[in-house]
């Protein structure tokens, strides 16, 4: 009988140009399988050159860039760069973000982000088929126009294919369309593995099942909150921090469906309320063993890998682990056990 595919580690790449070469290497080194970077307070694709520039067999990848902070054709011309460069191992990772920072951080528009985004991925393969195919680009959507292509802004061929796009989605209708149009779902950390299995996966699988295509030709990423420590007073400090963490997505409006599944949907409007009011130290404290459980793999260093295993093993493909104040050698010794 075959056995199950093996779980992929991933690793997060920092987005200042200083810290990307030596982080990358050392995901490479120590057998992780990818690294991802993340839009906070830099660019998310420039560091990647560099780690594609250092490393030889890593993939690569966004989690998340914002894509309605740009256009499809700047990100197509960026992805195929980064296709080309790192010789295949790049994975375009997107993401919606909200709607205050799209319109008032990006100063771009914002409207209907499921069917904005199915528009963005489609623009996007429509750009590529045009310099990967030659076809002609005509590409006319209710959001994004796409329709001159000249050989002067065609880029040159790359034998590499386009990039796999991945989405970040928490609720159904960004799933589904997310298992319909994508090569990949990347999880959010306030998701717990009940809500992945009850209300995720079935949506994502609705979508892939609407493009024809498999479960096998579809890859899932989880991202999972990791607390352990290399003695009590680490793992303790590591605990503080990941329910300060939980309590502040909890906060947010968008992540009480996910509490809600549990009956937990009441905690959302009090750590709201507290988060309004600065009570940040005070959220955390609501924040008990059960939920913290729920959302977050807490344990000493040798256990941590197997806790991995038992969430993610046989519901996603990959898993990329969030570690709060654990030292790189902590961090290390605590996923030995997906080392090649």
């Amino acid at each position: 009988m075959a056995s199950a595919p093996r779980l992929k580690i991933d690793g997060g790449i920092p987005t200042q140009p200083g810290q990307v070469i030596e982080a990358a290497t050392a995901l490479e080194h120590n057998g992780y399988d990818g690294g991802w970077t993340a839009e906070h307070s830099h660019d998310p694709f420039l560091p990647l050159l560099l780690a594609a520039e250092h490393t030889s067999r890593l993939e690569l990848g966004t989690n998340i860039a914002v894509a309605f902070a740009r256009s499809p054709m700047i990100v197509a011309n960026i992805g195929w760069d980064l296709q080309t460069y790192s010789q295949g191992r790049f994975n375009l990772g997107l993401g919606t973000q909200i709607r205050p920072h799209i319109e008032k951080r990006f100063s771009m528009p914002w409207s209907h982000p499921a069917p904005r985004m199915r528009e963005f991925v489609a623009a996007l393969q429509a750009i590529w088929s045009a310099w990967r195919d030659g076809t002609r680009l005509r590409f006319e959507g209710d959001f994004y126009t796409h329709k001159i292509m000249t050989p002067m802004f065609t880029p040159e061929p790359q034998p590499y294919g386009v990039p796999k796009v991945f989405l970040a989605a928490v609720g159904t209708a960004m799933s589904e369309l997310c298992g319909e149009v994508a090569d990949g779902h990347l999880g959010h950390p306030m998701v717990s593995l009940r809500y992945l299995t009850e209300v995720t996966m079935p949506a994502l699988l609705r979508g892939v099942a609407r493009s024809g295509r498999d479960r096998g030709d579809f890859e899932v990423l989880a991202e999972v909150m990791v607390a352990t420590g290399e003695n009590d007073a680490e793992l303790a400090a590591a605990i503080v921090a990941a329910r300060k963490q939980i309590a502040f997505y909890g906060s947010t409006p968008a992540y009480r469906k996910v509490l809600d599944l549990h009956g937990w949907g009441d905690l959302q409007t009090e750590l709201r309320r507290l988060s309004l009011a600065g009570e940040w130290d005070t959220m955390g404290s609501l924040i008990d063993d059960e939920i913290l459980s729920a959302f977050a793999v807490v344990g000493p260093v040798d256990d941590i890998a197997s806790g991995l295993r038992a969430r993610c093993a046989g519901v996603v493909d990959r898993v990329q682990p969030i570690f709060f104040a654990a030292s790189r050698d902590c961090v290390n010794a605590a996923l030995k056990a997906f080392r090649r």
